[in-house]
């Protein structure tokens, strides 16, 4: 049994990817989970999410032709709680809300060495989460102590996981997108950036690659394709799905790596990002997605996208055949290109 071609199947990308054709996938490019509490990727623990990352890159081994590509895109820096890193609060000056200095408080406690907590800090006065945050530097809220993020990297994972599975890095592109304020709490409460670049990790399954520049214009090459930065802007509303990446971030990796016909795979397909690039590319695609009501809009669209595409190959061809309706076939592309 081999998965239907030009279809998002259902499924968990480890268990589906074994059922696609040996050696058939010319590319596969796709953005996992980040780990980041998105909704989809709630059920797994860290560990998981490794396993998880490990076995599908694993498992392109097989499936990859000799000489294609995998491509993933994924933001280099993970963040999440981590109960094993110690609690302590940056001390930001400029949203202290109490003047008392530690060292106010510690000549406070050689005064008053018999003062508990509380009566030291109406002594001050101060709430007794100030004393405890001057004296012990930890994050106390209403008597709690918030979990720590870690800050992790993740493309060296990423590198160790397909030197394992045999496939090699080739490239790697950064994709400067628009920045992501979300984040922005981290530049008030700490020294880290706002998130505003995301990267493209390419690797090469062993085999024999055919270079072909002409698959894109010289000035395409010139402003891109020979380029290690890429600018295009995120997806403006993520309305329809938690996280989705631009159509034209599958489409350069389609257009380089890929010739008409050729089989793109994506086996974390989401809203159909990549299919619909497939699609406008005339590439075979093949999608895997967990969640069965993104599975089920991401075929809508690419039906959908299937007969715009087909309704395009019509009128280019009317227009060849019969010059006459020549302005038919201009209003008809007119609305192909804003539907």
């Amino acid at each position: 049994m081999s998965l239907e071609l030009n279809r998002i199947h259902c499924g968990d990308s480890a268990i589906m990817l074994r059922l696609i054709e040996k050696e058939s996938v010319a590319l596969s490019v796709w953005s996992p989970p980040y780990f980041v509490g998105k909704e989809y990727e709630k059920h797994l623990t860290y560990e998981g999410w490794l396993l998880m990352l490990q076995e599908v890159i694993q498992l392109h081994t097989q499936l990859l032709k000799p000489g294609g590509f995998m491509v993933i895109n994924i933001a280099d820096i993970l963040c999440f709680p981590d109960d094993n890193l110690p609690r302590f609060q940056a001390e930001n000056l400029r949203r202290r809300r109490s003047d008392i200095t530690q060292e106010m408080v510690l000549e406070a406690k050689a005064k008053f060495p018999h003062y508990n907590r509380n009566r030291l800090a109406k002594y001050l006065g101060c709430s007794e989460q100030t004393i405890d945050r001057r004296l012990n530097g930890n994050n106390v809220r209403g008597g709690k102590y918030s979990t720590q993020t870690r800050v992790h990297l993740v493309g060296g994972l990423i590198e160790n996981f397909a030197y394992e599975a045999g496939l090699f890095l080739y490239d790697r592109r950064i994709w400067v997108k628009d920045a992501a304020w979300e984040n922005s709490r981290w530049t008030s409460l700490s020294y880290r950036a706002v998130d505003e670049f995301e990267y493209l990790y390419f690797f090469w399954k062993p085999g024999a690659t055919i270079v072909d520049k002409s698959r894109l214009s010289p000035q395409e090459w010139t402003d891109w394709g020979s380029r290690a930065v890429w600018n295009f802007a995120s997806v403006r509303a993520n309305n329809d799905h938690e996280a989705k990446f631009p159509i034209e971030l599958p489409r350069r990796a389609i257009r380089m790596l890929t010739t008409p016909g050729e089989i793109v795979l994506d086996p974390f397909m989401g809203s159909g990002t990549t299919a619909l690039a497939a699609i406008e590319l005339e590439r075979e695609y093949v999608g895997i997605e967990l969640q069965a009501h993104y599975a089920q809009m991401a075929n809508l669209a690419c039906e959908k996208a299937k007969a715009r595409r087909s309704l395009l190959t019509e009128t280019l061809n009317g227009h060849v055949v019969t010059n006459g309706h020549s302005s038919t076939a201009v209003e008809q592309l007119t609305l192909v290109a804003t539907d």
